[in-house]
């Protein structure tokens, strides 16, 4: 059986008028076709037309498929130091996020995530269309059973002048408009379907390591927060205790009133900070109750929270070359498998062009009596092969053509901007790992060393030494330089978080 060609055969199909139609029925799959015409001349059973229409399928006119090239750098940037000691495939997130609370928290998101259950229906939805779609590449049979009864009156008929009444009864199994597949068109469609499930099912991978590092974010966000309004609301207790201090000095006229004031201004400050960080910090914590799927305060046996400085997480994974890191993620697979199917769908167009053969018939026994149906010489059956040859439809399939060629183009594109997007994301994620360990290195060099000058302004200003003003910049300076300490190391622990999602970390259970 020859194959079809579609660089060379295929040529301008869009515009094929009937004998170029013709001629491509000679050129390809000539043998199935010769036999499928000489179908009405067969006098064999029904199951051997059945066989004989599944063997005759196998013939494609969808485009062989090529992944496009990698359209990113063969090799990180030099900002980017792929270094590490741990392969992220032997890292799942029990053993990647050590504290026991975080991972209560992800198994939790991973059982009840409104969203996740959604992706994961969507799958079971996609596995559903596909064996539909699958199904109609082979022959569906019918168990049949019927009465055929009727009475036609005297004079009615042209054949005799005495009312007719007849009834005929049916047992049998039939095979209705069962497609030849000499071009792929079924074929091309079923390949379609599943691609489009195993689209779905990276596509639900990849959310799953989303919504493991979306926890971790959020959690990482409402300890960060906490913290945060702990420290404020320490600092509002001292600013309060100077104002206290500033105001018993006004009254023994020791300071005056525009040191009172000040150190009022910076009370009050304190206060507002504190208020602000406290509505963050319940934003964070619905936002953590909705990824988690269920109130986080219900939880029963949830181990206590570590501080951030005790998280443990090290972003010690190793990253590959772009090529083996980038197409291993699964939304880079879902992306190519949404190529795949577009791909597929521009043979099952072009296969529209080409005439559809079609099978219908039955076999059994038919009798006019019931007690009939099976005595010897009741069999009975039928063979209804059918033709059908586009002629005119005012450019319909020729436009399908183009749409899903269009649609392919789309799909590289989009492909290829999945790939890129996730190149820029490792890049990104590489280069802050060290350069973030470097920021709070320093900025925890720099909270010490304000708390230091803090204390030293204090004492000063108890001895006389040192005025009101002094004392509220080291103030502000030191609370500055720890709120600051506090958000670094949240953005370090984050960019860990995602720079395991990014090299498309794995979980223990994924595929349960």
């Amino acid at each position: 059986m020859k194959t079809f060609d579609t660089s060379a055969d295929y040529a301008d199909g869009r515009r094929l008028n009937q004998n170029q139609q013709s001629l491509y029925l000679g050129l390809t799959c000539d043998d199935g076709f010769q036999i499928c015409a000489n179908l009405r001349n067969l006098r064999k059973k029904f199951f051997s037309c059945a066989v004989l229409a599944v063997a005759l399928t196998g013939c494609s006119m969808t485009p062989d498929y090529q992944r496009p090239a990698t359209p990113v750098a063969t090799a990180w940037p030099d900002s980017a130091k792929p270094g590490g000691a741990r392969q992220v495939a032997d890292t799942d997130w029990q053993h990647y996020y050590p504290d026991p609370r975080l991972q209560a928290l992800i198994a939790a998101a991973l059982e009840n995530n409104r969203d996740l259950r959604i992706a994961t229906a969507r799958i079971a939805e996609a596995r559903a269309q596909y064996g539909i779609q699958r199904a109609d590449r082979m022959p569906n049979l019918n168990l049949t059973a019927g009465r055929n009864a009727s009475l036609t009156p005297a004079g009615a008929s042209a054949f005799s002048p005495n009312a007719i009444n007849s009834q005929r009864y049916d047992v049998g199994i039939s095979l209705v408009s069962f497609e030849l597949d000499f071009w792929g068109r079924v074929a091309s469609l079923s390949e379609a379907a599943k691609a489009g499930y195993l689209a779905t099912e990276a596509a639900q991978r990849a959310f799953r390591l989303s919504l493991v590092a979306d926890v971790a974010n959020a959690y990482l966000s409402l300890l960060e927060l906490r913290e945060r309004a702990q420290l404020t609301a320490e600092t509002a207790r001292t600013r309060g205790e100077y104002r206290e201090l500033t105001l018993r000095r006004r009254d023994l006229g020791v300071s005056s009133d525009l040191d009172f004031l000040q150190a009022d201004g910076a009370y009050q400050a304190a206060l507002a900070e504190r208020a602000n960080l406290e509505r963050q910090q319940a934003a964070a914590a619905n936002l953590l109750d909705l990824l988690v799927g269920q109130p986080v305060a219900q939880m029963k046996n949830l181990p206590a929270a570590r501080s951030l400085s005790a998280q443990g997480i090290t972003p010690d994974l190793i990253a590959g070359l772009p090529a083996e890191v980038l197409l291993q993620r699964p939304d880079v697979l879902a992306a190519e498998q949404r190529l795949i199917a577009a791909n597929a769908n521009i043979g099952a167009a072009r296969a529209a062009f080409l005439p559809r053969i079609t099978l219908t018939g039955s076999v059994g026994t038919a009798s006019r009596t019931l007690a009939g149906l099976f005595d010897a010489g009741s069999g009975a059956w039928s063979f209804q092969p059918a033709l059908t040859l586009p002629l005119f439809d005012a450019g319909r399939t020729s436009t399908n053509v183009d749409v899903a060629e269009a649609r392919k183009i789309i799909a590289v594109a989009e492909y290829e901007k999945t790939i890129q997007q996730a190149f820029r994301e490792v890049a990104d994620l590489l280069n802050a790992r060290e350069k973030l360990a470097e920021q709070l290195a320093a900025q925890q060099a720099n909270a010490d060393a304000q708390g230091q000058r803090l204390k030293l302004v204090e004492a000063r200003y108890q001895a006389g030494i040192a005025n009101h003003l002094e004392v509220l910049d080291a103030q502000r300076e030191s609370f500055a330089a720890q709120q600051g300490t506090l958000q670094v190391r949240r953005i370090q622990l984050s960019a860990a978080a995602q720079l395991y999602k990014a090299l498309a970390g794995q979980s223990a259970d994924t595929e349960k």
